[in-house]
């Protein structure tokens, strides 16, 4: 857990502590030492043109995610969660695929005036992180841009098992998943104390009842859209969506930043037998069915109306709707 008391502004008004009076290649010597053990020597690691990774047989999985400052993080976070939240952010991409994590590199974007101090503790983050989830940090680039503290890592992994989950299979009449808790994420620190869910995601890929998954970033309401199929509709009961103690429907449906788990059941699936499966495997994992895909003309009268809800959505006309939180 980490203590807000330790946030620390990623600016600072004196020469002599910001990354300007080091310079590019001082900097990149620190950040190697910041990294340690996580990154390799050159050409497997930082260094070098390219990273230089062994061949891979089978499928591979790729994704990227950024923090940016003002948008996924402010001065309450402290940086070392910061430089944790960046890999956590693809680690539950990966997740959401039934994968696991081999290499990561990291495009940092910086204003000269940046806490040299600061930085080394996102490094420090992300260093334990990366060590925690057993992934090598093989490069990157560091570019100068006035008022940007931003970090874009990307991460290549492989699949846990035999079997890739990804968002396209629910069908009509499948059970409606998700893992954990919802809503109130950015005001409860879960945005970035959260736990990806790994171990859960590889177990999920390898139940042949399970046919789409993905995980909720964006917000409920809006990242349910991506399962669902032509002409189906989900049916959720608003009793039955797991939330944070003071989180409303509305964040739970809309807020985002939750990181958990969403995914179709099949429908003729045990349903009481999948979760004592579940439960012996992940006893401290919360798991919900919330609802059912339904025809889409015959939605229940009592089902939760999705349309009154949305979660973030990138570029979105802030004049008609302002973000609740940043995704």
């Amino acid at each position: 857990m980490y203590s807000v008391t330790s946030a620390v502004h990623p600016f600072t008004p004196h020469f002599s502590k910001s990354v300007a009076a080091w310079g590019e290649e001082k900097l990149i010597a620190a950040i190697q030492r910041w990294l340690g053990s996580v990154s390799p020597r050159t050409p497997f690691g930082i260094g070098d043109d390219c990273a230089v990774l062994p061949a891979a047989s089978g499928r591979q999985l790729l994704t990227v995610d950024p923090v940016i400052y003002g948008r996924h993080f402010d001065d309450s976070v402290p940086p070392r969660a910061v430089g944790a939240k960046l890999l956590k952010r693809n680690l539950s991409d990966l997740a959401a695929m039934g994968g696991r994590p081999q290499a990561a590199v990291l495009a940092l974007t910086l204003d000269a005036q940046v806490s040299c101090s600061w930085l080394e503790e996102f490094y420090r983050g992300l260093a334990a992180c990366a060590r925690r989830y057993q992934v090598s940090v093989v490069g990157g680039d560091l570019a100068q841009a006035k008022g940007i503290v931003a970090a874009s890592l990307t991460l290549l992994g492989r699949p846990a098992g035999k079997r890739v989950l990804t968002r396209t299979g629910a069908r009509q009449g499948d059970w409606i998943y998700v893992t954990g808790l919802l809503g109130d994420s950015v005001r409860s620190g879960h945005h970035f104390t959260f736990t990806p869910r790994l171990a859960e995601g590889a177990w999920l890929a390898r139940q042949a009842e399970v046919r789409a998954m993905m995980d909720v970033s964006d917000g409920l309401a809006k990242d349910l859209h991506a399962l669902t199929p032509p002409g189906v509709a989900p049916a959720l009961d608003a009793t039955l969506i797991p939330r944070r103690a003071q989180a409303t429907l509305a964040a739970a449906l809309g807020e985002g930043e939750d990181y958990e788990l969403l995914f179709a059941l099949r429908r003729q699936a045990d349903q009481a037998a999948f979760a004592r499966a579940w439960h012996k495997a992940f006893p401290r994992t919360r798991l919900t069915c919330i609802g059912q895909f339904v025809s889409a003309g015959k939605i229940p009268p009592a089902a939760v109306d999705l349309t009154a809800f949305h979660g973030y959505e990138h570029l979105r006309d802030k004049r008609r709707r302002k973000p609740t939180a940043a995704s």
